[in-house]
């Protein structure tokens, strides 16, 4: 039986959220209410460890008085037990962090105590996310592989590249594509900024996950590329400082970069931010610990119905459309454009076959088809073959638990400069996060 015959057989749609404890949910809760009609998500499973329980509950006693105001019947449940949530799921999200927000707090601060950059999906903090993160992922493909084969898996955990790229590589399960809001954020930008409605200018995008292009963007059937470039300022999503891209560059660029950019195309600028914080213990992971205080607060009051404004603080804007829309479009065969993370198969002609990219893909019942773009320009191959370079070495490094493969990871990184750096900040965080680590310990 496929997806789109469940509605007719009486049963609505189950989706399983591993991470189901995330400040996020409200946002995935809302986005399944918006679409009822079209996706019929009468089962909401979340799933958590022991130390995400109690916001799990708190977040399911919400997601329930969202369902109620609404008046739509999916059924929330929570469990510690994913393969018992697992059993006849038809979707599964996942959007977990291994070791909390304290880990990422380490991530960050750790190399900035060194001198470079400390972030969550770049540079040293986002490869040692990825280490954490992988073990887990292919954990749960292992467990979908047996108990729903049938099933999607939409990753939305970061470093997303690096997780899509080491379950390709070192496990046997394909039915995975990976999301991020980044791109969906750019389109309404660029619709903004020529005053448009998102649904009357077509935006092709290509490259990889935090390091996406805006290659060709159309309205009215004309090619309004140079008119974007432009434009395109101080456009940046919320939880990374706008800096404005000079006009000179941006077109002799001649695509246009995502706000992730920044980090490699002004690091100094940056860097000295992202230390001046450090100083004041104000990092985004350590902003962020607050935000989430403050929302589970909010989450917790028995009047509260809806999703809060203050979610908007905590980044991820559009997160509830890019993972709603791609799950519904996969459901009803819909054959419509969005941008995700999924094998290269040609579309762009910079990476091999069999690459991971995130591209504009036609979304189909049997996933996501990718549009070929053709060739990113000469200007921007160089860094885009280089980090692509330090996600096959980091998700190698996961897999095998070889700290050569780390070093040559953060050597390989242009965020890290330094040799005897990359040494002592692998160092440290390997021991902050043995815990997290175990295919690091115990061997020869």
């Amino acid at each position: 039986m496929n997806l789109t015959e469940n509605i007719y057989k009486g049963r609505g749609v189950k989706v399983v959220t591993i991470g189901g404890g995330s400040s996020y949910t409200p946002e995935l809760v809302e986005g399944f209410i918006k679409r009822f009609d079209t996706l019929p998500v009468t089962e909401l499973w979340l799933v958590d460890v022991e130390e995400g329980a109690e916001k799990m509950n708190i977040v399911a006693g919400l997601a329930r008085r969202m369902a109620a105001r609404a008046g739509v019947p999916m059924e929330i449940y929570t469990t510690l037990d994913r393969r018992k949530a697992l059993s006849g799921a038809d979707f599964v999200t996942t959007q977990l962090r291994v070791g909390q927000l304290e880990a990422r707090i380490k991530d960050e601060r750790i190399p900035l105590a060194h001198g470079i950059l400390g972030q969550e999906t770049n540079g040293a903090g986002g490869l040692f996310k990825g280490l954490r993160t992988l073990p887990v992922i292919a954990g749960i493909c292992r467990d979908m592989k047996e108990i729903c084969p049938d099933a999607w898996l939409i990753n939305f955990t970061n470093p997303v590249g690096m997780v899509m790229e080491g379950i390709h590589r070192y496990t046997d399960f394909d039915k995975i594509i990976g999301l991020c809001n980044v791109p969906l954020g750019m389109h309404k930008a660029i619709a903004d900024l020529l005053k448009r409605p998102m649904d009357e200018v077509k935006v092709e995008f290509g490259g990889l996950n935090h390091m996406v292009f805006a290659t060709r963007v159309e309205a009215d059937g004309a090619d309004v590329t140079r008119e974007v470039i432009k434009l395109w300022g101080d456009q940046s999503v919320s939880n990374i400082t706008s800096i404005s891209w000079d006009p000179d560059f941006m077109d002799a660029l001649g695509v246009i970069p995502c706000s992730y950019h920044r980090y490699f195309y002004m690091t100094k600028e940056y860097l000295e931010e992202a230390l001046e914080k450090y100083q004041k213990h104000e990092v985004r992971a350590e902003f962020v610990k607050g935000v989430e205080d403050e929302l589970f607060a909010l989450y917790k009051d028995p009047t509260l119905c809806e999703k809060p404004k203050q979610l908007e603080k905590r980044g991820g804007a559009y997160y509830s459309d890019a993972a709603c829309s791609l799950i519904n479009s996969i459901y009803n065969d819909k054959g419509d454009i969005q941008v995700v993370n999924t094998v290269n198969r040609g579309a762009v002609e910079n990476f091999e076959d069999d690459e991971i990219v995130e591209v504009s893909c036609r979304i189909t019942r049997n996933g996501p088809v990718p549009v070929k773009i053709g060739r990113l320009p000469k200007a921007v191959n160089g860094l885009i073959q280089q980090i692509k370079s330090f996600e096959i070495a980091g998700s190698e490094a996961a897999f095998t638990g070889d700290k050569k493969k780390v070093l040559l990871a953060l050597m390989i990184n242009p965020l890290v400069m330094s040799q005897k750096t990359a040494k002592a900040v692998m160092e440290e965080l390997l021991e902050a996060h043995r815990e997290y680590l175990p295919q690091f310990y115990g061997r020869k």
